[in-house]
């Protein structure tokens, strides 16, 4: 019963085949097909009509996440006890016993009557994996179901997903109509995929040259070769979510694609938004070649990429001024010299997390607020250095501040929540968890003038319950988390 993968992705449903052979048929050519087809649909098959049924053969893995288009997991149930690479589920019709019932279904169904447009709405909401099983119901449902605007985006989950398998197999199915290339497909999420290798990319390189966004979160296989390739390919590329991928170091063209276009040379990658998270192994020389590379980023999320020190900010603040988001949390090499190349992107600076960069103190600080007065969000988590001084300088300098995150920054005291209170009256946002110095005065003070608060964190902080009382009479939209028994 082997079948080519390509072939059961484009397959209309074999029970359905068998059961319309089955009418035209004599008496005992029907009952030996209704008796093939009461077997598979009681047994599973070695092939996989879908890649949304894409499920190892372990008993183990049987309910895992399969293929969904909405981020969120859906589940396959199954079992088999087949020792092959992959087992299909194949659902039987609910309620249909007989050749008339199924066949009075099939013609009958109210579903049916539906017009063309309204069922290609219908089949716009649903994930990839229940398109690719609509596409198995009849000859019209597999016209609709790959309506090239109904794929302009998929998204495939399940850490035990044959992922490289079933990009193969969906881009060779869309790109039929274009051969070797799919012009419809924009967006590929595979957030989460751990068996996504080069080879899965390499095929959407190949295959998907409009490509703008792709999300390979937690897929620790892929390498540099792999995203020079996309990003080579792919020239209209904006997001590119790499986070977790671990042997990522850096993000450049490839070889040919540079010598092919020296002239302009570092200015062809048009990457907006680029989330490297936990990529640790990325250093100083990896984010300088990111940033000749990558001169249009807006949004850049370097959380956890423990190797970069202060040298890597420079390039950044070089090569690329229109950094709007950055986040350097737990880079612990960082400190105020870095925060002073930061200060060097000045106006279009927005959102800046430092959490837990120990290194840095008022001084570096000092430089944000001065040169970013349009500074919305700032993140000091655990900037141990941090003390009520350089709370001053940005509230005088910041006025626009909307969220604040000062939790365990122990000389953080009241007389900085003061000054904030006087000059970031719009504050929505404000984490103090774990700093001993502030007490309820300062508390009082933000809730008198920041009428818009709307979430204030004080944690593990010796605030008394009149305090929080007061903040709630005056900011009645605002959350208090705290660990005060004493105030409900």
């Amino acid at each position: 019963m082997e079948k080519n993968l390509g072939d059961q992705v484009g397959g209309f449903g074999r029970g359905r085949i068998l059961s319309s052979a089955a009418t035209a048929m004599g008496s005992s050519d029907r009952s030996l097909l209704l008796h093939l087809r009461a077997i598979e649909t009681s047994t599973r098959t070695l092939s996989t009509p879908s890649p949304g049924l894409i499920l190892p053969s372990k008993s183990s893995s049987l309910s895992s996440p399969a293929l969904s288009s909405n981020g969120n997991e859906t589940n396959s149930s199954s079992s088999s006890s087949a020792h092959t690479e992959t087992v299909a589920v194949i659902h039987p019709q609910p309620g249909v016993h007989s050749r008339s019932r199924q066949s009075k279904s099939h013609h009958y169904a109210p579903i049916n009557l539906l017009p063309d447009h309204t069922l290609l709405q219908i089949f716009s909401h649903l994930p990839t994996n229940q398109l690719c099983r609509c596409a198995r119901v009849c000859r019209r449902w597999y016209n609709l179901a790959w309506d090239p605007r109904l794929w302009s985006t998929i998204r495939l989950t399940g850490e035990l997903l044959h992922a490289d398998r079933a990009i193969r197999v969906l881009t060779h199915r869309l790109c039929q109509d274009t051969p070797n290339v799919c012009l419809t497909l924009e967006t590929v999420v595979v957030n989460g995929c751990k068996r996504l290798t080069d080879r899965g990319l390499h095929i959407l390189a190949q295959c998907c040259p409009e490509l703008r966004r792709l999300e390979v979160a937690g897929c620790y296989n892929i390498s540099n070769d792999a995203v020079f390739e996309v990003v080579s390919r792919c020239p209209n590329l904006e997001h590119l979510d790499l986070s977790g991928c671990s042997k990522v170091t850096c993000i450049s063209l490839t070889q040919e694609a540079s010598l092919q276009l020296s002239p302009m040379h570092g200015q062809q990658i048009s990457i907006h938004f680029l989330d490297m998270t936990d990529c640790f192994s990325l250093e100083d020389e990896g984010l300088r070649t990111i940033a000749s590379h990558c001169p249009r980023l807006t949004h850049l999320y370097l959380r956890r990429c423990s190797r970069l020190t202060d040298e890597a900010l420079r390039h950044l603040a070089l090569h690329c001024p229109s950094i709007r988001e950055l986040s350097l949390s737990d880079c612990r090499l960082v400190g105020d010299f870095g925060l002073r190349e930061v200060a060097r992107l000045e106006g279009c600076l927005r959102y800046l997390s430092v959490a837990h960069c120990t290194r840095i103190t008022d001084v570096g600080v000092r430089y944000v607020a001065r040169y970013c007065p349009r500074l919305r969000y700032l993140n000091a988590r655990g900037c141990e250095g941090l003390t009520d001084h350089g709370l001053g300088h940005l509230a005088r300098s910041c006025p626009k501040l909307k969220s604040l995150d000062v939790g365990k920054c122990p000389l953080v005291s009241d007389s900085g929540l003061e000054q904030l209170a006087m000059y970031c009256q719009g504050l929505r946002r404000v984490s103090l968890r774990a700093c001993e110095s502030v007490t309820g005065r300062g508390l009082k003070a933000l809730a008198a003038n920041c009428c818009e608060l709307q979430l204030l964190n004080v944690q593990d902080c010796e605030v008394s319950p009149e305090a929080l009382r007061f903040v709630r009479r005056h900011c009645r939209r605002c959350i208090i988390e705290h660990t005060n028994p004493a105030f409900y």
